[in-house]
């Protein structure tokens, strides 16, 4: 079975964004940054919530378009509809079911790339198995919450962290 891993930055407070999507406070560069857009790699499936999914539109993201050539793309969404979407992009109703077909069907670990509400709802219905927190030395005291409106529990299990000279970490956790 493949494991759903969100990976995602945040800041000390728990935030994955600032008021307005602002993410201008979180590293943008730098060894930890390279180890991300290594680990990118290994997966070959990725899921978000349409919020997240349309916030690539700033950094010249077309609607429909892949926002990770190498991955199938999956936006859970009720209400995004796009007009002619890359074979490589599908968008889903919001549907516990089809996250355990995925997370059955064969290929490598599935990436959780966001949004915070849409993790929440995964965390809610126990379907997150791994954490890899890209913590930033930064905090935001408001903005997008790592898991929304959760207020689900979850015991963690450490299991690495990579430390950085700029205090960026890559902390990995297993959800028991």
């Amino acid at each position: 079975m493949r494991k759903i891993i969100y990976y995602v930055a945040t800041s000390l407070d728990g935030f994955i964004a600032g008021p307005d999507d602002d993410v201008s406070a979180f590293i943008q560069q730098g060894a930890g940054v390279d180890q991300y857009f290594k680990d990118l790699q290994a997966f070959d499936t990725v899921i978000m919530g349409r919020r997240t999914y349309e916030f690539g539109y700033k950094y010249g993201l077309q609607p429909g378009q892949p926002a990770y050539p190498h991955m199938e793309h999956y936006i859970f969404s009720d209400t995004l509809e796009l007009e002619t979407p890359h074979e490589k992009v599908k968008v889903e109703k919001r549907d516990i079911n089809r996250i355990m077909e995925l997370k059955a069907g064969a290929g490598a670990d599935i990436y959780l790339s966001g949004g915070g509400e849409f993790a929440g709802w995964l965390l809610d219905h126990n379907m997150i198995d791994r954490l890899k927190i890209k913590l930033n030395p930064i905090i935001l005291g408001r903005g997008i919450k790592l898991f929304g409106s959760s207020s689900s529990n979850a015991d963690l299990q450490l299991l690495e962290t990579l430390k950085f000279d700029d205090g960026f970490q890559i902390m990995t956790f297993n959800v028991r």
